[in-house]
């Protein structure tokens, strides 16, 4: 087991983004901090894999990325930063290779669709935290699944200075046209 980080001062997103690779936690920086988060559940990763299927098909031009780090540019980039690390994110092709190139992180402003599951050690940031942070780094659309649920599909866009605007959770089949044409059969998404 490797030895959690030791870190007395806040970092920036472009400090984080320098930390070492670790394959064997997963992080994200809130505000600055380093947090651990657990590794998810086997049903939570095959939903992850389920999802991550049914949209690169559908989307040409798009790439979707599995627990990729996001920086939320939500503050100054000299200033104690935040990056998340999403179930899922779909970005256009130019962003992945502006990372490949540059070695850093996505931006939020790149993201056109974060997706969350829940589990139980994360549903209070997922539908609260993550909702509001997600929202206020300007990424336009967020997906919250809900394996127990049914499973469900929260589709939440945003809706002005009010943040998101959250639709009735799909159990069925969820069909959108924005940020993309997609069809997602919900159901499908615990095997």
């Amino acid at each position: 087991m490797t030895a959690l980080p030791d870190y007395r001062n806040p970092l920036t997103a472009a400090e984080y983004a320098a930390l070492p690779e670790d394959t064997e936690h997963r992080y994200e920086l809130q505000e600055g901090w380093v947090m651990m988060s657990p590794r998810p559940v086997p049903d939570h990763q095959d939903g992850i894999h389920r999802l991550h299927v049914q949209l690169e098909g559908q989307l040409p031009g798009h790439k979707v990325l599995q627990e990729v780090d996001v920086d939320l540019e939500l503050a100054p980039p000299t200033r104690p930063g935040t990056v998340r690390v999403s179930d899922l994110v779909v970005v256009e092709v130019a962003a992945h290779l502006r990372v490949r190139r540059e070695r850093t992180l996505l931006r939020a402003s790149e993201v056109l669709l974060a997706v969350e599951f829940l589990s139980p050690g994360s549903t209070r940031i997922d539908t609260l935290v993550k909702h509001h942070e997600y929202a206020d780094a300007g990424i336009p659309h967020y997906w919250i699944v809900d394996l127990d649920d049914g499973p469900s599909l929260t589709a939440c866009h945003l809706a002005g200075e009010f943040g998101y605007q959250d639709a009735a959770p799909e159990r069925g089949v969820l069909v959108a046209d924005t940020p993309f044409p997609v069809r997602i059969d919900v159901a499908a998404l615990l095997g």
